[in-house]
């Protein structure tokens, strides 16, 4: 993926890994001590999860594993599928709480992107950032991706 660098303050700011949170990762250990702190905050910045590795730049990598006291290496090892995943992400929507997008909000969402959004943008991106934005104000996991488009090119939405 073709990141731009990320600078000290964007690392602090994001993905410095708080108290609270501290608390979410005592018992883990290893690759799972690293990849649920990433997740978390991944989570945090974005309203949703990462689709894997290469979402993560090697530097946030870097700078949460110092603060894990986790080798940065070790999160090659984290398993991207399976029961741990699952429950690192109900773990994270709990503690933020948020939960996933059901049917009916995603109807919802729709709606609400048809009576507020679409009706005056016409760029993607922009009403994409709309709906994410919402999401997060209801604390509604966002959509995955192929989910908001079909939302915006839905026929109510157009």
């Amino acid at each position: 993926m073709g990141w731009q660098p990320v600078g000290m303050d964007e690392l602090v700011e994001h993905w410095t890994v708080l108290d609270d949170e501290l608390e979410l990762v005592a018992g883990k250990r290893g690759a799972t001590r690293l990849g649920f702190a990433l997740l978390l905050k991944h989570y945090t910045q974005h309203g949703r999860f990462p689709r894997g590795r290469a979402a993560l730049p090697d530097e946030v990598v870097a700078f949460v594993s110092r603060q894990m006291k986790v080798s940065a290496a070790e999160f090659d090892s984290y398993q991207w599928t399976g029961s741990t995943i699952e429950y690192h992400r109900a773990q994270i929507r709990e503690h933020l709480g948020f939960r996933v997008c059901s049917v009916q909000d995603a109807e919802k969402l729709t709606a609400w992107l048809a009576a507020n959004v679409a009706h005056a943008e016409r760029n993607a991106d922009r009403v994409r950032e709309e709906l994410l934005k919402h999401c997060r104000e209801e604390f509604i996991e966002s959509p995955a991706p192929d989910r908001c488009r079909r939302s915006r090119n839905s026929p109510r939405s157009a």
